[in-house]
């Protein structure tokens, strides 16, 4: 008998635990943390707007942002642009450039309007990026631009020396020189 009491309470305690565990109870303004890529910065009930970041950041995704957020303040949110870093090179980042495009559908003239900014790290923030007023489905996106260095231009180079001077030896071998 007390077997069967046990079963049954193990039963229902391993239920209680695994209903509790369901993404049904998870309130509705916490779903929106369990999608890839979905970001909320705004509060639950704050007036907000929807945006895409896309390009060389380091969290690109969706933004659920507040109404009057700056260009610059979800840059931040997404944690800045993407570092350009291997074993022996890092960036610079006086000698970058930074290219950032933001597009938004017009309702009124059915076309997408594309606004551009471009600007070096040692320069002020333009103040059309400062300011720019983001909507709902505007897409921001960030490219990151640098000069390259001449392990840059060794990279590209020696590939191609070596296949014309593997060819040449092996025209040689194949002539029978």
């Amino acid at each position: 008998m007390k077997f069967y009491f046990l079963v049954v309470l193990f039963l229902f305690s391993s239920l209680t635990i695994i209903n509790a565990q369901s993404v049904r109870d998870v309130p509705q303004s916490q779903q929106f943390r369990l999608g890839e890529g979905l970001v909320r910065i705004a509060e639950p009930g704050e007036i907000a707007d929807t945006v895409n970041v896309w390009g060389d950041i380091n969290n690109p995704g969706r933004y659920l942002i507040a109404r009057g957020t700056s260009v610059a303040e979800l840059i931040s949110y997404a944690r800045g642009p993407s570092r350009y870093t291997t074993g022996e090179t890092t960036t610079d980042w006086s000698e970058v450039r930074l290219e950032v495009s933001i597009s938004k559908f017009n309702s009124e003239s059915q076309e997408e309007e594309i606004t551009n900014f471009v600007y070096r790290y040692n320069e002020p923030v333009p103040d059309g990026l400062r300011n720019f007023k983001l909507e709902t489905n505007s897409v921001v996106s960030i490219q990151v631009r640098r000069r390259p260095s001449f392990a840059d231009y060794v990279r590209v180079i020696a590939p191609v020396v070596s296949t014309i001077a593997t060819t040449f030896v092996i025209i040689e071998r194949l002539s029978g020189r």
